[in-house]
This record gives structure tokens, sequence and C-alpha cells, in this order.
């Protein structure tokens, strides 16, 4: 099991006389044991999906048999950590979930009336630019770092083993899920409320706005989840606080359109109305970015990498590691020098 709070069991399932591995998700559908008669979605291994190839249980049938055996000591009912709120999450699906959100608590009313004061809030596109993030922060001083996922990706934080390592070495201290995603110590209804509470609430001196694993690209200009990099810089303008866009970049990739600064980062700093930071790392050209924005190159980006190494983080991005693509974890890590 991993991914406190929301927990996980990756489970080993018989199917058709093979073994596939599936995730289940206990406030979902409950715990499974040995034997059980599970249902499952199979549709990421039948697409060869690149972030695990996973099943998932949807349902865990023999629970439904347990409840009518007295005899059964695993019989009776699961509830999950979000009882008590009012707000759903995966909403109009069978599978969707109340939750408390932050904003339905009238003790936190006058939180949304603040703004951010200039709080530093690093904004990704991949899920795994925030462990170099992460440690670049820590590095800088930012001793409490929040991250916020929100749901342009996977929806459930538990997946990720990622924030799971980045929380137990205390490079992260706070998780929030947004919009539709949810499992983070705190749910939110938008990402505006998230910055706010990571900030007043949380005592954050940073933040990380990401999506979770799971990024959906399609090759074209605009058909790739990590767009929403431009919209979440403009949030962070708007509240007052310092927009620094993580750049995606790549030393190693085969795609000529993400090799050096990608077409990703050129197409959201292009839609992005407010003048953000741009770090880079030193030596770095910044060919095709828009002159609007504020590129920095930075110092010391390696450091953060080592920081990961020493604490036995790993962290890939399309299967390669720092060592084989170092250029998108410098960019990432940059991000947190500032």
């Amino acid at each position: 099991m991993w991914g406190n709070p929301w927990v996980i069991q990756e489970v080993d399932v018989l199917v058709d006389g093979e073994i596939h591995q599936a995730i289940n998700y206990l406030g979902l559908a409950g715990p499974v044991w040995v034997g059980d008669e599970v249902a499952l979605n199979a549709t990421a291994r039948r697409l060869n999906l690149g972030t695990g190839g996973y099943d998932y249980v949807i349902a865990n049938l023999s629970f439904f048999h347990r409840k009518s055996s007295a005899s059964d000591s695993r019989q009776g009912t699961f509830s999950t950590q979000f009882q008590g709120g009012h707000i759903i999450k995966g909403r109009y699906t069978p599978l969707q979930q109340a939750v408390l959100t932050l904003e339905e608590q009238e003790q936190y009313a006058e939180v949304w009336e603040r703004g951010l004061d200039g709080f530093h809030v690093l904004v990704g596109q991949l899920h795994s630019q925030i462990a170099p993030a992460a440690a670049a922060l820590h590095l800088s001083g930012q001793r409490k770092v929040g991250y916020i996922m929100t749901d342009a990706a996977a929806l459930p934080i538990g997946l990720s083993k990622l924030v799971h390592q980045l929380k137990q070495q205390r490079l992260v201290n706070l998780t929030i899920t947004c919009g539709q995603a949810f499992g983070g110590n705190w749910e939110t209804v938008t990402l505006h409320s998230a910055l706010l509470a990571a900030k007043h609430l949380g005592g954050c001196d940073a933040a990380i706005v990401c999506q979770g694993p799971g990024n959906a690209g399609t090759g074209t200009k605009y058909g790739f989840s990590g767009i929403e990099q431009a919209q979440n810089l403009d949030i962070v303008s708007a509240l007052g606080g310092t927009a620094i866009a993580i750049v995606r970049m790549s030393s190693a990739d085969a795609r000529e359109r993400h090799q050096g600064i990608s077409h990703h980062t050129r197409t959201t700093l292009e839609l992005a109305h407010s003048r953000c930071l741009v770090p880079l790392p030193a030596g770095t050209e910044a060919a095709g970015l828009p002159n609007k924005h504020d590129v920095r190159r930075v110092e010391g980006a390696q450091a953060a990498l080592d920081l990961l190494a020493e604490k036995n983080i790993r962290v890939t991005t399309m299967g390669r590691t720092p060592a084989e693509d170092p250029a998108f974890f410098l960019a990432a890590a940059a991000a947190g020098m500032v």
C-alpha cells in the first residue's frame, strides 16, 4: 500500500489464466482480500498506456456475498475518510464521492477575501517536475512547501508514489487537491481557494501547482493537458502571487517538438496574459519564448537533483532519469531557485 491519506492497495488479479497488477482505492471500492472476485477496468493495460499500465478495481463482488455471511469476519461496510462534506468529486459518475472542502467551512470565510501578497507559486506541466522543484525550494530556504494537484490528469492523488516519497522526506509538507481531484490533506473546489489556503491556512512558504500523473498529449499545438499551465499562471497573478513557470525542456527526447524548450512551454507562455518569471538553467537559450515574460538564468540547479538522489527519491520523465535527460530536471529545479 502507498499514498496516505487516500489509501491504495496494489493487488495481483488472475484474469483468464494470467496475472495482472491492479490498483484498488479503498475509499471507493473497499478492501479486497486473497480469493476475492473483483470487477476491473482494464482500459490502460489494453491501450498500453505509459503510467503504470495497471488495471483498476471498480467493485469487490465478494464483498456483497460476505454481507450475508454471519461467520465471515471480513463482512460489514466500509466508509471513506470524506464523510461530512457536501461537495461531490467525480460528479455524475458511479464512483462519485462527497468530500469536505475548505470553502464550505464557515470558519475560513475571511480567507477567501485575502490575496497572495507576492506568495511564490511554481506552476508546472508534468507531474515529474514537482520533485526537482520541491527539492530546489527546500535548498532555497522555503521550509514549508505545498503541492496543489489539479484535475487535468489523474484525479486521485494517492496514485502518485512520487508525492508519497516527497512527503515522507518532508520536501512537500501539505497537499491540496482542487477541482475534481481528490485525496489531498485538504480539498477545495477551485485552484483559487487552494492557493489562498496554502498561504493563509497552511502557512506555506511556497507552493507548486501541477497536474497529477497521466499527462495527455496529441502532438498538436493545443491538445495536451499541460496547457492548463497558462490559465494557472494567470490565476496566481490575478490573486497577487508571484507566478513562476516551470519550463519543460529536454536534452534526450527523440521528438523534435520537445527538444530544447518544448513547444508545450512556448504555447502556454504565449497564451498566458500575465507577466511571469521564467527561470532557466544557466547557459540555456531562450529561443522561442515570448518577450513579455521575465526570463532569468539560474545557477546551482544541480544541487536539487543531488538532494533527490541523496534522499533516494527516484523520479523519471517518459522513463528517463535525471542522468539520461538532465535538461528536463535542471529546468524544473531552476524554478525553485529564484
